[in-house]
């Protein structure tokens, strides 16, 4: 492929990359204020922000493998599509119930976007080069979600909720004008194979039971469901063992020690990290009392600090090790996450964004490098495949992330609307969710290193 076309990728691709954590963050600056007018109780507000994790995670492997057999342009642009008129219409249906069922429409785009952006990256540029512009992918996210929390709280201030999803039609229409005219190429490595929608019908409605359980909790209806989400997973391994195209080749984690663990540090990674600017969100706003725009302002301390030091994460990944730049990165985001444990009533900004700075040195260093480290451990026909289960642990190491949240929340709060006379419950929740976040970080540093070995 030619220079000019290459560049032409990257610019899709980070533009797609910008375009979800933009829709993601500035949507989560919103909550409080959707809350208020809908009164939803905290179980059902984090319901819509999960309606969308979940949705992208029961679908990317199938996505992922479907971009393989079909042409990752083709899933791609259909992807970019249906989350741009799923944001259309969540700026103009006015309900609670749409809310959640548009969220999750856009988490149907999403999976189609994240089976196939990084695939198609990786696919145009040469091992030695890969490093680099995964940085530059990865600085993108960072830039969506620097500036999300502070235009949401922008127009959340000024033209009300709805407004925000606007700002992603415009954007999301230009992605796939300019993917359909300059992007050449489907990039098809497993044409031929078939579907296997039996692994791909039983991967979704496992990730459906257990997160349906988490949000049960601690009641004990939540028993069963959970239960079928166990016996989905034994189910799903049995069924991928033995098909002849499975959705997901269950060899690639037997037989590849550094896949395997390079993912697992993804997941460790976003469980112990997603929910951190929801947490705050509501910190800063409930506890804190700082208006959306304020509170956005001090969000965007560590997405600015990754914007920043992502390209160069990327371009030390193609010189050294990425899985010690990773393993380093992994150590900076515990270091982050601690300081939030004492957050009270009385703690500072500065002490906020300093905190929240920390945090993004660590996910920098750890990003781009580990994405890297999953791409260079598998050959070019499962580059589609590497792709959407790099992006299935992330997306199921955010829903744990929302679910322990959830369940936190359930423990402490119950079923009652967010005001001042739930105000300490809510701070517990948050102590013990960064204590919990710690721990798995310190538990991921282990889970990132050990993969050399």
């Amino acid at each position: 492929m030619e220079e000019t076309d290459r560049r032409i990728v990257v610019v899709v691709s980070s533009l797609t990359a910008f375009l979800t954590p933009f829709a993601a963050s500035s949507f989560n600056i919103a909550l409080p204020t959707i809350s208020r007018e809908f009164g939803l109780d905290a179980i059902s507000m984090s319901w819509a922000s999960l309606a969308y994790l979940l949705t992208s995670a029961m679908l990317l492997v199938p996505f992922g493998k479907l971009a393989d057999m079909y042409g990752r342009k083709r899933v791609f642009v259909y992807g970019v599509s249906i989350f741009t008129v799923a944001s259309l219409l969540l700026s103009f249906y006015p309900s609670s119930f749409t809310l959640i069922l548009l969220r999750a429409m856009q988490g149907v785009g999403t999976s189609m976007i994240f089976g196939t952006s990084v695939a198609i990256l990786v696919s145009v540029f040469p091992p030695e080069r890969r490093g680099a512009v995964l940085g530059v992918n990865a600085a993108s996210v960072y830039v969506g979600l620097s500036v999300g929390p502070y235009i949401g709280g922008i127009l959340t201030q000024s033209l009300g909720w709805r407004s925000i999803f606007l700002c992603s039609v415009g954007l999301g229409a230009a992605i796939v004008v300019l993917t359909l005219w300059r992007v050449r190429g489907e990039w098809v490595e497993a044409q031929g194979e078939r579907f296997d929608l039996l692994g791909s019908a039983v991967y979704g409605l496992t990730l459906l039971c257990i997160m349906y359980g988490f949000s049960l909790l601690p009641k004990e209806a939540s028993y069963i469901p959970l239960a079928a989400g166990a016996a989905g997973i034994a189910a799903f391994l049995w069924v991928e063992s033995r098909v002849r195209d499975p959705v997901l080749d269950i060899n690639l984690f037997r037989s590849n020690m550094a896949f395997t663990f390079s993912n697992l540090a993804t997941f460790i990674n976003f469980s112990a990290t997603y929910a951190v600017n929801y947490l705050l969100s509501l910190y800063l706003q409930y506890i804190k009392g700082l208006a959306p725009t304020d509170a956005g302002l001090v969000l965007i301390a560590s997405p600015v600090v990754q914007a920043i030091c992502s390209p160069v994460a990327g371009r030390l990944s193609d010189r050294i090790e990425p899985e010690k730049l990773a393993s380093v990165g992994m150590g900076f985001t515990v270091l982050g996450l601690i300081p939030f444990i004492l957050l009270d009533g009385y703690t500072s900004i500065p002490y906020v964004v300093g905190g929240l700075a920390v945090l993004g040195v660590g996910l920098s260093l750890f990003a781009s490098p580990n994405t890297n480290a999953v791409m260079r451990s598998v050959d070019k026909a499962f580059y589609g495949v590497a792709s959407s289960t790099t992006g299935t642990m992330r997306l199921t190491g955010q829903m744990l992330s929302m679910g322990i949240t959830m369940i936190l929340f359930a423990v402490d709060i119950g079923q009652a609307e967010i005001g001042p006379e739930v105000y300490p419950q809510l701070l517990a929740s948050v102590h013990s969710a960064f204590v919990i976040f710690s721990v798995l970080c310190i538990i991921g540093v282990f889970a990132s290193l050990v993969r050399k070995r």
